[in-house]
């Protein structure tokens, strides 16, 4: 249990009040859901603290959001994942079918996840590894500057490179092998290997030619056109039989420079001193224990009124996730993963269906309910200003890269915050989708003529929106239609 340990002792510091607080940088209002996902998020923390007998009989309270698009729904459980460093998944209802149609099955959802948290753990211990394996790049690049151990193959290499000494005079052939003679002399000379080495460190033999073997990949493309519960099974096959014919893994040589036989030798160094098992034993126990499966769409998949027609599958996939959600082992190439602990969160707008549309069966399985709001005017200024990645900030920098400088004023702020409030009450609703069109459409011919602009300091009057928006604004088909 010691990936656990590391798990409860990450998150000890975050209470739910500061995970919303966290949240809050990014998303804005939405409180009651966050505040629900911050609970369920403590409640993991504390069931890790629990003796193993009880900590089996904990199961994590899913949760369901109903609300309409672009108000926060899918980024909020973004941010969770990120936050907790969990292994994350999101996925759409609608590209499941029930076992028998043509089309995914939901238990991949599970091996996704159980891969993610393999790729996951698998970049933590590469990280924790990389000082130790640098070294060994290091050892393997001087080989291939010095192939052999004979002096005269060491000379013969030193004569094709453009060799300069740390200080920037030439070193021909002669001096060094004087160099690699003198090695044991009083004076303390240094050895060819050795110069090279300080050569290589202060990064002069960057691009100096050097042959590598690169082993081949006998991975197979994935067999899309295999569907159905047995399409890993068949894609791992598939790759085994490859691996047989062909004789196992092969190498290739290839003749590439230093800079990038550094990255191929770190990569390969990387894989031999990683221990494969323990990373998906590792990885598998992650997604157990942490894993968050966010089901977007979920009401896509409600069937309403009569059965039939094209809905006829729709109750089967519910039928198909609910053993998943209620907890049941699913094979993965990883090993049989339990999805008992795992946490899901579903969403939804369900603005033609409703929750109770549902089999009933699913409806347990998701016991906390969260509505979240729709979004108004003061809503959307506060989105265009108090998150770290706001849309005013994210075109400021995009234009300071052509030296454009760019400022909104209040007013603009405000003409765009009510605009896109007014456009969703009389359109489709799409939340703070509707920023990207409006802001977008407002920036167009500065975006576009932004080299004509280069030094300039433009400023983003209500003016300046009206402007843009009038027509569009004014005719209110064609603000459906682009807006």
């Amino acid at each position: 249990m010691n990936e656990q340990t590391i798990q409860s002792d990450f998150l000890d510091g975050l209470t739910p009040r500061q995970i919303v607080e966290e949240l809050d940088t990014y998303i804005i209002g939405q409180h009651n859901a966050k505040k629900a996902v911050a609970i369920a998020l403590r409640n993991r923390t504390r069931r890790l603290r629990l003796p193993a007998d009880i900590r089996e009989e904990i199961a994590p309270k899913n949760i369901l959001m109903i609300g309409p698009t672009g108000v926060g729904k899918t980024e909020i459980a973004r941010r969770l994942a990120k936050l907790c460093k969990a292994p994350f998944l999101k996925v759409e209802a609608t590209k499941y079918t029930e076992v028998g149609y043509v089309g995914r099955d939901v238990e991949s959802m599970i091996r996704d996840l159980v891969a993610v948290s393999y790729n996951m753990v698998k970049a933590e211990m590469q990280e924790r590894m990389k000082a130790a394996a640098d070294e060994r790049v290091e050892e393997s690049l001087l080989d291939l500057l010095l192939p052999g151990s004979d002096a005269d193959k060491k000379e013969a290499a030193i004569n094709m490179l453009p060799v300069k000494s740390v200080s920037g005079d030439s070193i021909s052939a002669e001096q060094t092998k004087q160099g690699d003679d003198a090695q044991h002399q009083p004076n303390g000379q240094l050895s060819t290997r050795e110069k090279l080495r300080e050569m290589l460190r202060a990064g002069k033999l960057e691009h100096t030619m050097v042959e590598v073997s690169v082993r081949k990949s006998n991975k197979m493309p994935a067999a899309e056109f295999f569907t159905g519960s047995m399409l890993e099974d068949i894609e791992t096959g598939m790759q085994n039989l490859t691996a047989m014919l062909t004789g196992g893994s092969k190498t290739k040589k290839r003749k590439v420079s230093i800079a990038e036989a550094r990255k191929i030798l770190l990569e390969d160094h990387l894989d031999r001193m990683i221990d494969s098992d323990r990373v998906s034993d590792i990885a598998r126990e992650r997604a157990e224990q942490s894993g968050i499966i966010f089901i977007d769409e979920i009401d896509k998949i409600a069937v309403r009124g009569e059965h039939g027609g094209p809905d006829v599958s729709r109750e089967g996939v519910q039928r198909d996730i609910l053993p998943i959600v209620e907890g049941s082992t699913v094979n993965t190439k990883f090993g049989v993963v339990d999805t008992t602990h795992i946490l899901f969160i579903a969403a939804g707008a369900f603005n033609l269906s409703k929750p109770s549309d549902l089999i009933p069966e699913l409806q347990g399985r998701f016991p906390l309910r969260v509505e979240l709001d729709s979004l108004n005017a003061d809503d959307f200024k506060r989105i265009l200003l108090e998150p770290k990645n706001a849309l005013t900030k994210q075109y400021t920098e995009l234009l300071g890269t052509e030296q454009v400088k760019i400022v909104f004023t209040e007013e603009a702020i405000d003409r765009m915050s009510f605009l896109a409030a007014d456009v969703n009450t009389h359109a489709e609703n799409i939340g703070a989708r509707r920023l990207h069109t409006i802001i977008e459409t407002v920036l167009e011919d500065l975006s576009f003529e932004a080299d004509m602009h280069t030094g300039e300091i433009i400023e983003i009057t209500s003016r300046y929106v009206d402007d843009r928006l009038k027509d569009i604004v004014q005719d209110q088909d064609l603000s459906r239609y682009i807006l």
